[in-house]
């Protein structure tokens, strides 16, 4: 038992039932992925020290100096960062000052010296416009797997939602009004205590692609009235009762693509969330309206879809003309 969680005296039945509650709560305090990826991080950090005869804890500032420069070749400084808090982490539940802190000059210099060096732009899926979208779904079949992923298309793209908040909705989630769906989404990756958000999805001004009726046939059609929205449907058209994991939400979006003759390895789940950001930039939407949609907190991330959305829309170099 961790002697932290432990006060000076008491019942030790009671004692010992608040530490292992303050634990699961310990736990509780980072998404499950986050976790997942801690730990693989640290046993990959644990295994490397262990291979070149080095403490892993408590690990020395150099140490974890060497550890950043050994995998500057293979691993994007993004990655890297996450290795440190990873490793500051682990440190820090075991009652250690991290070594993986950038207050050490011999960390901070390594680090410093590999962004510099590898740059630090994250490559990001490719949106799915919205001009791609029409034309993927003019092919999208007329099956019960055709209307599920013809409503995960346009709801997740008109919601701007991550693939995770997509696989997580439930039939109570989704109200349908006179203006539109509106989704509850109670718990995102900013999210993660829970306070929820709503979302408005309006009518589409087009039948064929309107994200409202989509998703009224596809419950209407696999007669879901409770439970997850978006479910598997087998190559039989068996429905099952289990919901989407998030991963076939990209593939769903790699099919979509395909279908136009787009390189299916460039998109992902993402590509709708990124998709409604840049087409609606690119249609003169505010900065507001997009944060509004897709729950962004920070401008300057939602700035990056603008920007590419806005290339070409009052553009100096048309305006000299060439």
């Amino acid at each position: 038992m961790n002697a932290a969680l432990l006060p000076p005296s008491g019942s030790v039945a009671l004692v010992s039932s608040a530490a292992t509650r303050a634990r699961e709560y310990i736990a509780m305090a980072k998404a499950p992925a986050t976790l997942r990826a801690y730990r693989a991080d640290w046993r990959d950090f644990e295994g490397w020290c262990v291979a070149h005869s080095l403490t892993p804890m408590p690990a020395a500032p150099e140490t974890v100096a060497l550890y950043l420069a050994d995998h500057a070749d293979v691993l994007k400084p993004a990655t890297l960062t996450r290795r440190l808090a990873a490793i500051a982490k682990v440190h820090s539940a075991a009652g250690h000052d991290s070594p993986a802190s950038l207050r050490h000059a011999t960390v901070s210099e390594v680090f410093k010296g590999i962004r510099r060096s590898k740059g630090t732009a994250q490559t990001r899926k490719a949106p799915l416009l919205v001009g791609q979208l029409r034309a993927a779904l003019k092919d999208t079949r007329g099956d019960l797997l055709g209307l599920r992923d013809r409503a995960l298309l346009l709801v997740g793209f008109a919601g701007a939602f991550r693939r995770s908040e997509l696989v997580a909705l439930d039939v109570a989630d989704v109200a349908f009004t006179e203006d539109g769906l509106v989704v509850t989404i109670r718990r995102s990756k900013t999210d993660q205590e829970g306070e929820g958000r709503k979302v408005g999805v309006p009518f589409g001004s087009r039948t064929a692609t309107c994200p409202v009726r989509a998703l009224r046939a596809w419950l209407d059609a696999a007669e879901i009235s409770s439970g997850p929205v978006f479910r598997a449907v087998d190559r039989h058209g068996r429905l099952s009762a289990a919901r989407l994991c998030d991963r076939a939400v990209a593939l769903i979006v790699k099919r979509a693509a395909e279908l136009v003759g787009l390189d299916a390895s460039i998109f992902a789940g993402h590509s709708l969330r990124a998709g409604l950001a840049t087409s609606a930039a690119a249609a003169g939407a505010s900065e507001r309206s997009i944060m509004d949609q897709t729950g962004h907190r920070s401008v300057q991330m939602v700035r990056r879809y603008i920007r590419e959305g806005s290339l070409f829309r009052d553009n100096a170099a048309s305006q000299v003309g060439l």
